[in-house]
């Protein structure tokens, strides 16, 4: 199954290969780094091999950045220099894997969420999200 997706300006272009969706573990994250990056009161990514992301378009435009995520990680992020837009981050644990930004899926919801991290720092006027798994932290 092709995922593809982009950034807001249309100048980058990309695709997820998958076998089935299920090879996807899209989740919310609550903690502070996401809620800083994404300017909003959570993070939403979907983690995926790294060998089925592909840039089709637009490689030219990617800006990198590599920030401590203030808990002594150091991690890599990507975004388009253009409009901006958030594409991908890993973790210097994330191993084989990256996180596509969830809102530059063309259609996000072939791809919905499967849980939720750092629920400890929901803010205190969002809902749990009914059936699916809820972490406190993220090792638990």
């Amino acid at each position: 199954m092709k995922f593809p997706g982009g950034c807001y300006c249309k100048k980058i272009r990309y695709e997820i290969e998958l076998e089935d969706a299920d090879k996807a573990r899209t989740s919310l994250c609550h903690c502070k780094n996401c809620k800083k990056f994404t300017g909003g009161p959570f993070g939403v990514t979907s983690k995926i091999p790294k060998s089925s992301y592909t840039v089709t378009q637009g490689k030219e435009k990617i800006t990198e950045h590599e920030m401590d995520n203030g808990a002594g990680t150091l991690l890599h992020r990507e975004f388009c220099n253009e409009c901006g837009s958030p594409l991908l981050e890993y973790g210097a644990n994330a191993g084989d894997f990256i996180y596509i930004f969830y809102g530059t899926l063309d259609k996000p919801t072939d791809l919905p969420p499967k849980g939720e991290f750092f629920c400890s720092k929901r803010d205190n006027w969002m809902p749990e999200i009914p059936n699916i798994f809820h972490k406190q932290k993220i090792q638990e």
